[in-house]
């Protein structure tokens, strides 16, 4: 490995998503990390740019700074904030403008200190109307879908300033204004917020869409998830689909490839803030479980595999830590089975990575993944991961019996019988699964993967650059060719 620190290009940085919340899951926390590594050892800022109608990033971005999930060079940018501080300057004819919404009781309102800052509705056909205000009270904008679509966004005073189409439109000139020209990079993080970005092709800004799951329907080959598809199908219009695993790359290009589509598809998998090895012994009979209590963590089996593993001989115990909807359905299950003393529900804990340095062992029990970061986490922390082979991320990791436990999808008595095998096996052989389980997350560190970033942020650029100068005639590829060397040597020296 090189000596020289990782140099990321001297560009612009943008990472997006829809929106932040207080209580974000592992998709932003692989955001935050991700972007705390560009400025930590990539030597960038990062501008973290939200969507959504989040009432008070402020606040929220005061008390993320306090928890160290952001620091000096990061700082979120919302839409609607910088709307409100900033309003465009005036630009053409405003068509007729949409009345303000009544109020109703079922309306969606966002409020701050007392200020409703929107109030959104859907009509009978799912069309959504919106209205926004500044934090004094006065409209903001208006957004209408239908036949009258438009977004307005308006003055202090109320004057009408400037409209699009779609939100899209508005979207993409927020880019712009943003990006200024100058050459940047936009990595997209939300499914949702690729959207608009699928289409948003600029010389200067090298788009890259970071998917975080899996993308097939129950891991069958040539098929995509509703909720990806519409992305998919335009993966061709970014610069570059980022994957989280080598299966997953060979999966979706094999995927597009049916579909027509080309596109430039890469693995960079998330990183790990690599915890001290802990020496001090734990029993290899206590369990955590770090995930959302929903319908695709599938934590019943979870539940159902403790249960069996739990005898007399084997007093097996579980903290499961997390909260979802199904969390009703789960604490009813473990009051049948009789196991509320040693199968807890803790609920939500900010701080639940730490019970990885103290428990034996961990269970991912999902329908599908991207690269689970509890996974690379569990076994940087030396605790033994057991794991259903889904799609996608446990194969890529665990080498069965070696440094953890891969079962085939759903095989709850399998896993069970594997709870019981740990608990039962010498000292010494836990031991060393724990080493050899830390020594495979060493691969994920910060520095290895922000140098692999680093890499792939250039590569991406000189394919763009390198595409359009093919579609150019000879005198002006040769010039564009000529770009493409020259900054890749003021990158080369980190400048």
């Amino acid at each position: 490995m090189s000596l020289f620190p990782p140099r990321l290009p001297a560009a612009r940085h943008f990472a997006l998503t829809w929106g932040i919340t207080e209580q974000y899951g592992g998709m932003t926390s692989a955001m935050l990390r991700r972007s705390r590594s560009f400025r930590r050892i990539g030597g960038v800022d990062v501008d973290l740019l939200t969507l959504d109608d989040g009432p008070d990033y402020p606040e929220l971005s005061e008390r993320l700074r306090a928890k160290g999930e952001l620091i000096d060079g990061l700082r979120i940018r919302n839409l609607w904030d910088e709307l409100r501080a900033t309003p465009p300057a005036p630009r053409g004819l405003i068509p007729t403008l949409p009345p303000l919404l009544a109020p109703e009781d079922d309306d969606t309102v966002r409020e701050h200190d007392g200020v409703v800052l929107s109030r959104a509705r859907r009509d009978g056909d799912g069309h959504l109307s919106v209205d926004r205000f500044r934090r004094d009270g006065s409209l903001l904008a208006t957004e209408r879908e239908g036949a009258e679509r438009r977004v307005v966004v308006y003055g202090v005073d109320g004057t009408p300033l400037r409209s699009w189409r779609t939100s899209w439109g508005l979207y993409r000139w927020w880019f712009d204004r943003l990006t200024a020209g100058r050459a940047s990079f936009l990595l997209v993080d939300s499914k949702t917020a690729a959207r608009p970005v699928a289409g948003y092709r600029r010389d200067h800004v090298t788009t890259l869409h970071v998917v975080h799951a899996s993308h097939r329907v129950a891991g069958r080959p040539r098929t995509l998830r509703a909720s990806r598809e519409g992305v998919l199908r335009r993966a061709g219009d970014f610069d570059e689909i980022v994957v989280l695993t080598e299966r997953q790359r060979s999966d979706l290009v094999e995927d597009l490839a049916a579909l027509g589509v080309q596109a430039r598809v890469r693995t960079i998998p998330n990183e790990v803030t690599l915890p001290p090895a802990v020496s001090a012994p734990r029993p290899a009979t206590r369990g955590v479980v770090v995930a959302s209590l929903d319908k695709r963590k599938r934590l019943g089996h979870a539940i159902e595999a403790l249960a069996k593993a739990h005898t007399a001989d084997a007093r097996i115990e579980a903290d499961v830590i997390g909260e979802g909807p199904d969390e009703p359905k789960l604490a009813a299950r473990i009051r049948d089975l009789g196991a509320e003393e040693w199968i807890r529900l803790r609920g939500f804990d900010p701080h639940a990575r730490e019970e990885f340095a103290t428990a034996g062992f961990s269970l991912l029990t999902s329908t599908s993944e991207g690269l689970p970061l509890v996974l690379v986490e569990s076994m940087a922390a030396g605790c033994i991961p057991l794991a259903y082979d889904i799609r996608y991320g446990p194969a890529d990791m665990i080498r069965d019996g070696v440094n953890g436990f891969l079962l085939p999808e759903g095989d709850v008595d399998g896993l069970a019988q594997r709870i019981a095998e740990l608990a039962a096996m010498p000292p010494g052989r836990v031991e060393g699964m724990r080493r050899k389980a830390r020594a495979r997350a060493a691969e994920f560190s910060d520095r290895a993967i922000t140098r692999r970033w680093a890499r792939e942020l250039r590569a991406a650029y000189d394919a763009k650059l390198l595409t359009a100068a093919r579609e150019q005639p000879m005198g002006v590829r040769a010039r564009r060719l000529a770009g493409v060397v020259r900054r890749r040597a003021r990158w080369a020296l980190g400048r």
